[in-house]
């Protein structure tokens, strides 16, 4: 795929969209200047518009299925079950999150954040999982009994997004003319987080009131996330070169990538940390009562190392382009975001 053709789609609404692109040919690439040209579509993909579709990314169709599988079990659970397993703390980000406890926004104002979810919260649930061997922060697991063999299946799941994550950085790495392993000890903990989404059947008509939405427009808060669809729809990317929402549709056998804050960052906002947002789907997913199906998704929201300090790449600034933020930590960064989003 050029870059001059990308530049012209994702500049206009009529023509946008998100590049798919084959990670294969990265993945299975005999020399640095095939990886290169992969590396290179993954990298504009992310300064043009913040999100790609990944194809040829190795992560068989029978696992995924899996992993909605268990998702969709646990969520069946009784209300008695999942509450035990609530939430508790931004800093462990483990557990259960009930329908209206969160409201994610890009507003960083408490009053503001409070009006917001009490209003409109999100209409989802959640299961946040981090990574089991942690010393400071456990996970919360329902009883083997209650949903067998979903513990198992999402530890499994943690650690091959964490491989694939890590293919995708060692290309972004090229793709900034960095060495290939350049993050490879920035983000070698796995201090990343494992989120099950369930977003409920509803009245279409309730989803198209003011305000109100499956999950607000926001940015992520990490390096990549990598977001697993079912075939609902709903995600919908900003257009960063015009600010209007166009559907990321749900293409079979891809995952959705994209930028978090903390590349941005790192990148000095050369790849893009995108907004987007999940409403009612196209109205042909619609049955005739006008209710909204229930969607299911799997989000793998990839972090840089807990302590990794997050300052402007060296070569992602020049004179006349100076570095815009000022060096943070990863722990900082994210515990800050989610404690305004998540309401005790």
């Amino acid at each position: 795929m050029a870059s001059s053709v990308l530049r012209v789609d994702a500049r206009s609404d009529q023509t946008f969209r998100i590049p798919l692109i084959d990670l294969g040919k990265y993945r299975h690439a005999d020399s640095l200047s095939e990886k290169r040209k992969t590396a290179d579509e993954i990298v504009n993909g992310f300064k043009e518009v913040g999100f790609i579709y990944l194809e040829g990314h190795g992560i068989p169709p029978g696992k995924v299925d899996n992993v909605f599988r268990k998702s969709a079990e646990f969520f069946r659970l009784s209300p008695s079950i999942k509450d035990k397993l609530a939430w508790e703390d931004p800093r462990a980000n483990r557990g259960y999150v009930k329908i209206g406890r969160e409201r994610v926004t890009q507003s960083k104002d408490a009053v503001e954040i409070a009006e917001l979810r009490n209003k409109t919260p999100d209409i989802k649930e959640t299961m946040e999982i981090g990574r089991d061997w942690d010393k400071t922060w456990r996970n919360y697991w329902p009883q083997e009994s209650d949903a067998p063999g979903f513990k198992q299946t999402m530890l499994d799941f943690f650690q091959t997004c964490h491989e694939l994550h890590s293919v995708v950085m060692r290309a972004i790495a090229l793709g900034l003319d960095l060495d290939e392993m350049f993050f490879e000890d920035k983000i070698n903990e796995q201090y990343h987080n494992l989120r099950l989404l369930s977003y409920p059947s509803i009245e279409t008509s309730l989803l198209k009131k003011d305000g109100q939405t499956r999950a607000g427009a926001h940015s992520d808060y990490g390096t990549l996330t990598l977001l697993f669809q079912d075939n609902v729809g709903g995600l919908e990317v900003e257009n960063p070169h015009t600010g209007q929402f166009q559907p990321a549709r749900p293409i079979p056998g891809t995952i959705v990538v994209n930028t978090g804050d903390l590349l941005a960052r790192w990148s000095n906002d050369i790849l893009r940390s995108t907004l987007h947002r999940v409403v009612a789907p196209s109205t042909e997913s619609a049955n005739a009562d006008r209710m909204t199906p229930l969607r299911q998704s799997i989000a793998f929201f990839c972090n840089p190392n807990g302590g990794a300090r997050i300052s402007c790449l060296p070569n992602c600034h020049w004179p006349g382009y100076e570095a815009k933020y000022g060096p943070i930590t990863t722990e900082e960064y994210i515990v800050g975001r989610l404690a305004s989003t998540i309401v005790d």
